[in-house]
Parts: C-alpha cells; sequence; structure tokens
C-alpha cells in the first residue's frame, strides 16, 4: 500500500508549485502592509535597504499599474529578506493601535457617562480623586448646554481632552 501524499509536497519532498506561490502570496501581502505604514512606524520596521527602497517608490507611484507591478517587486523583496523580525514589528505595531483604539473608546465612554450620568461623577473622581472637580464640572454644564441649543462652540471636544488628560496624567490600576 502506497503512502498518502500530502497535496502541498511533490514525492521528491520538494515543495508544490501551489504551495511556493501560496508562500510567495503571503510575502507580498507583509510587503504591502509596510506600503501603508507612517513614516514613523516605517523607522520602527528591521527591513533592508532595498525594500526601504522598494517601499518607499511604491508609495511615490499614483498609476495603478505601476503600483500593482511594485507590489510584486516588493513580494519578491520579501523573498530574500528575513521576515519574521518584520512580522513581528508589524504585530507589535497592531497591538499598540488596538490598545490606542481600546484606550480612545474608554475616554468617549467616560465622556457619554459624565454627560448623561448623575452618578458618574462621583465614580470619576473616586478612580481619579487627583482630578480639577470644578473645571470638569464646569466643561460638563456647558457641554450639556450646548447640546440642548444643537450648537457645537467646541465644549464636547474640550470635555474630551480633558478627561484624556486626567486619564493620562493620573493613571489608576485597573
Amino acid at each position: 500500500m502506497s503512502k498518502p501524499v500530502d497535496p502541498g509536497e511533490t514525492g521528491d519532498n520538494t515543495p508544490s508549485k501551489t504551495r511556493v506561490k501560496n508562500e510567495m502570496e503571503a510575502l507580498q501581502k507583509v510587503g504591502m502592509r509596510l506600503t501603508g505604514l507612517s513614516k514613523e512606524q516605517l523607522g520602527k520596521i528591521p527591513m533592508n535597504e532595498a525594500l526601504a527602497q522598494a517601499v518607499h517608490e511604491y508609495r511615490r507611484l499614483k498609476k495603478h499599474e505601476a503600483k500593482r507591478r511594485q507590489g510584486q517587486y516588493i513580494g519578491r523583496i520579501m523573498r530574500d529578506s528575513d521576515v519574521q523580525p518584520i512580522i513581528d514589528a508589524l504585530d507589535k505595531i497592531d497591538a499598540n493601535q488596538a490598545m490606542h483604539i481600546q484606550h480612545f473608546h474608554s475616554i468617549e465612554q467616560w465622556r457619554e457617562r459624565l454627560l448623561l450620568d448623575p452618578h458618574a461623577l462621583t465614580d470619576f473622581f473616586t478612580i481619579y480623586p487627583e482630578a480639577d472637580k470644578q473645571q470638569l464640572r464646569q466643561l460638563i454644564d456647558k457641554t450639556r448646554r450646548e447640546q440642548k441649543r444643537g450648537k457645537d462652540a467646541g465644549s464636547n471636544r474640550k470635555l474630551f481632552r480633558f478627561i484624556r488628560s486626567t486619564m493620562e496624567s493620573f493613571p489608576h490600576p485597573h
């Protein structure tokens, strides 16, 4: 009885064309993720000079076909690069962005609670006793008045910034 053949391998232990193609496409996708990063984020990615130049060139291009070809070129460069440090750096950037988004949402939730729930102010001061109580009360009152009139004079944003500043200046253990 013959041994079943793994569809990802040919009989002589060399990868199949499909497997090679899938790996190349995966590397190209990793390379294309680099093209969407900010300059600051790109600076944190450990990559060789050829890859850095190819990513820079991709970002400069405007025409779709030129970008497609440059994307393929980035994929070819990726095949000759040590991709694990690049993937690790991208994962770290993703984790930082997720934390930033979560922090932003918690600030928004506090703002909504403070505007809608009279007991939320006590909760906020319990967690952040160092907060400027008078300033926070004034910002909440002013924002409520603006919302009742249907006007936006910036108090909502000022309240958000105050909450963010308080949460970042006086972090509490969760």
